[in-house]
């Protein structure tokens, strides 16, 4: 379809089926509606729980400990990601942990995140930051070892120093393919923020989502549930946005 207008609505028409098809399936499934609320009845407990202020605290709470936890593992694993695809050695001694643990689910962690933070913000920051931190060093490195070696060369013919290396060469060169993980990191920091909000604070759209199915409100459960949908899509297209940024945009921005 070429009509710009007609694109910009499927996305649209796909929601408006799916509210259709949940509608019908709660009318004609058999199910009663404390199990699976109609439409209205969620609307109705989106407007109740915004009403409060509850809906509004608890994502700005989730996305705070997304925020947080996501630019720690930028700030840390960013360089760690450069000196393992430039250091041989630093490569060779730490990658292979690094590798080891990539694996491991952050939700694996969450045991000794209790036991090392306590109940709080402190473990499910911890658990976002591990979710991030693996990914990211990996790209990161991946992207400094995909460099062509002729501008390492050039560079030292021009009698660069590491630092202008660093700054003139291996920036601009990484930076949007490391913008570009950024898209999947962000993601999965979501994922995981919600799974570890049930167990770790008391805070967020995923306590939210607990607390409201122990209190049998799974009007309040699905509010919750499409709240994350939203806020998840949100950050999907501010970062879909910066990944198509021209590269001499980013060539300005890494000057």
């Amino acid at each position: 379809m070429h009509n710009p207008i007609v694109r910009k609505l499927l996305p649209f028409i796909s929601f408006f089926l799916l509210l259709i098809i949940w509608e019908l399936t709660v009318r004609f499934s058999g199910w009663s509606t404390h199990v699976f609320p109609t439409p209205i009845e969620v609307v109705n407990g989106a407007y109740e729980l915004s009403s409060d202020g509850k809906l509004f605290k608890d994502s700005v709470a989730s996305l705070y400990r997304v925020t947080v936890g996501f630019y720690l593992a930028v700030i840390i694993g960013v360089p760690l990601g450069i000196i393992l695809g430039r250091v041989r050695v630093a490569n060779q001694i730490i990658n292979p942990l690094i590798q080891f643990l990539r694996p491991i689910s952050p939700l694996a962690w969450i045991p000794l995140a209790m036991l090392w933070f306590g109940i709080g913000e402190s473990p499910a920051i911890f658990l976002i930051f591990l979710s991030c931190f693996f990914p990211l060093v990996t790209s990161t490195m991946i992207s400094v070892l995909s460099i062509k070696p002729i501008y390492f060369q050039v560079a030292s013919n021009f009698g660069f120093t590491r630092q202008e290396v660093i700054k003139k060469v291996v920036l601009p060169a990484i930076l949007p393919e490391v913008i570009t993980s950024f898209r999947m990191i962000v993601g999965i920091a979501w994922l995981v923020v919600v799974a570890a909000e049930m167990i770790a604070v008391q805070s967020g759209l995923g306590y939210l989502i607990l607390d409201s199915r122990n209190a049998l409100r799974m009007d309040y459960v699905m509010v919750g549930m499409i709240t994350i949908g939203l806020i998840g899509l949100s950050l999907d297209y501010v970062m879909k946005q910066l990944t198509e940024l021209d590269e001499v945009e980013w060539r300005k921005f890494s000057s």
